[in-house]
């Protein structure tokens, strides 16, 4: 009887165990809409909506902090007709893009995201913010620019198994170029490296596997 207890003590906690287990790594897959702000396009994002899809890896510093790399596709498109806007020379103009994006974010959650050790004070649910640094290459009627970006945003992250994610996420990529819409200076005016420079937005939902326990001696986690 003895020997049972013991056996079946040893499986609770060997469960247990399993459910509080970390992991360092994060790989997924996103999908969703692209938005632009430029020359053609002054106030609604979201005027022209394209589509986007791409992949997400995260190393996961601990439960508050990530750092996020992703590769990802867009289309963006805008016409100034539709804008109401006119230019000096009368012309109207438009143009249909294709963004690959490629960088790096870090990523704060409002609360200990996970599922598990309640003494953690783990939330299966957090809203999080992200700033980081990328680089976007844009092709536009045969032609291609490449521009450095700056995506900030928020997002929300639910944990559906110890493992498994569902993320939800808005970022706005303030592009440090002219020419991601193909177009510049069309009306005729210079302005400075910072200023004169396009916007594009990424709503994204993701989905992640984490992978890698981390490694455990005593009760320092690694």
């Amino acid at each position: 009887m003895k020997r049972a207890l013991v056996i079946l003590s040893l499986i609770v906690v060997a469960a247990l165990g399993a459910v509080a287990q970390d992991y360092r790594f994060e790989i997924g897959a996103s999908l969703g809409t692209s938005g632009y702000l430029g020359d053609v396009n002054k106030g609604n994002f979201l005027r022209k909506p394209g589509i986007s899809g791409g992949a997400v890896f995260r190393y996961l510093k601990d439960y508050r902090w990530a750092f996020k790399a992703n590769l990802t596709m867009a289309t963006i498109s805008g016409d100034s007709q539709s804008e109401n806007i006119v230019f000096a020379d009368g012309t109207p103009y438009n143009f249909k893009s294709t963004l690959l994006d490629m960088g790096g974010q870090v990523e704060f959650n409002f609360f200990n995201f996970g599922i598990g050790s309640k003494y953690k004070n783990l939330k299966r649910l957090t809203p999080y913010m992200t700033l980081g640094i990328g680089a976007t290459m844009a092709s536009s009627s045969g032609k291609s620019f490449m521009a450095i970006n700056l995506p900030m945003g928020v997002g929300i992250k639910y944990k559906l198994k110890e493992r498994l994610n569902l993320g939800a996420e808005f970022t706005m990529r303030k592009c440090f170029g002219d020419k991601i819409d193909g177009l510049s200076d069309l009306n005729g005016i210079k302005s400075s490296f910072a200023k004169n420079t396009d916007w594009y937005s990424l709503i994204m939902v993701s989905i992640t596997y984490e992978f890698s326990k981390r490694c455990r001696v005593c009760h320092y986690v690694e």
